[in-house]
């Protein structure tokens, strides 16, 4: 099966499916959204295999509703989910199977080891090291994805896969969709809409309301910065996934003691993250552990400077003093000395907020991550583009 690239030549349409049961959006999330969608639109057939009212599902309406197949996935040994994806694959002759969380990795390894003609390729998102069990169910896995060198290096040291199989291929953050969101903004539109004083210095961090994104610590930073400048506002996005919400209650406290209600929005899911890059004056990550670090990335797309703690993702996106701040984890006073740095100089943060959006252009543009992984599924499959 083929289609006709724009110089006419016959290319290969292959048939990919991504596997994924989470049940929130997150960075890995994006990530197989921008997959689907792009590789979609390079002529590729894609399928997706989605738990029941999957958050992914509207995010990739464009698909037609017979190649989205939806499964139980309740766990890593839901053998009636393993079943039917086989039976899918063997039917829609699906030639790449892509998990991305490591309790589906078992389930789409079924499923390709029933039908030899598919190659399992799985992505790997996080820093935590996967089960020995894992060195079963990745046996005959084509290719393992890291989305940092960071956690190649992670996958490597744990020699479940042999080093050979394992590829990094960074992150790719869609431009098209920060320039426009840049063109179209309107700052006090956005701070009416959100009960935000127009002319505050906004202050904000993205991430789920779980402890290891360090929220706690940047609402003490905040308490330190608030005394320093009485015009900055304050905003983390997040929602808590946890069924008691136990993490946003301890978050609100916080907030009390410290002080703060007044001058911190808690503004849970936006449908659409990138206009609150653009209202930011300064992003903050003050997360405990990131592989790769999607919100900052996507923060220095949209121009926005960046303080962020050291962490392997961020070490690897951010160049120290050029194209954002980097501080020690869970270092309070260093993260607010950052962002106060930041915050008193409107030059420094003009600038090292072009020069973040130069470089997520240049070493992180979503068509190089687009290209690296098809790159990936063709060497796997013994195809060409051309």
């Amino acid at each position: 099966m083929g289609v006709f690239g724009d110089d006419q030549s016959l290319v290969f349409t292959l048939r990919i499916l991504h596997l994924s049961s989470a049940q929130a959006l997150g960075g890995g999330e994006r990530h197989l959204i921008d997959l689907v969608r792009g590789l979609s639109a390079c002529g590729h057939e894609l399928f997706v295999a989605l738990r029941p009212n999957s958050p992914l599902s509207g995010e990739l309406a464009n698909l037609s509703p017979q190649n989205f197949l939806e499964l139980p996935l309740r766990n890593a040994i839901d053998a009636k989910s393993a079943g039917r994806l086989a039976a899918f694959v063997r039917r829609r002759q699906i030639q790449v199977v892509h998990a991305h969380m490591a309790r589906d990795y078992p389930i789409a390894a079924y499923a390709t080891r029933r039908h030899p003609f598919s190659k399992l390729i799985v992505t790997r998102h996080v820093l935590f090291p996967l089960s020995r069990l894992h060195r079963v169910t990745l046996s005959r896995v084509a290719r393992v994805i890291a989305v940092s060198e960071a956690v190649g290096r992670q996958l490597r040291a744990e020699k479940l896969v042999p080093p050979q199989k394992i590829s990094v291929v960074h992150n790719g953050i869609d431009l098209t969709r920060f320039d426009s969101a840049i063109s179209s903004f309107n700052r006090q539109q956005f701070c009416r809409d959100r009960g935000v004083p127009a002319n505050s210095l906004l202050v904000g961090s993205v991430g789920s309301l779980n402890p290891l994104k360090g929220h706690e610590d940047f609402l003490r930073a905040a308490h330190q910065i608030g005394a320093l400048f009485p015009s900055a506002h304050f905003i983390v996005a997040g929602v808590d996934v946890t069924p008691a919400q136990a993490n946003l209650a301890n978050l609100q406290s916080l907030i009390g003691e410290l002080g703060l209600n007044s001058r911190i929005s808690l503004i849970g899911k936006m449908a659409d993250i990138t206009p609150l890059y653009c209202a930011l004056d300064v992003f903050v990550s003050a997360s405990r552990t990131e592989s790769f670090g999607l919100a900052i990335a996507e923060a220095m797309a949209a121009g926005t400077p960046v303080v962020a703690t050291q962490t392997e993702g961020a070490l690897e996106i951010i160049r120290d003093g050029e194209t954002g701040l980097l501080t020690p984890l869970g270092e309070i006073n260093s993260l607010a000395a950052a962002i106060s740095t930041l915050l008193e100089n409107d030059q420094r943060r003009l600038s090292m907020g072009r020069k973040a959006r130069d470089e997520i252009r240049d070493r992180f543009s979503l068509k190089r991550m687009l290209d690296a992984t098809e790159r990936i599924y063709l060497e796997e499959t013994n195809t060409s583009r051309g």
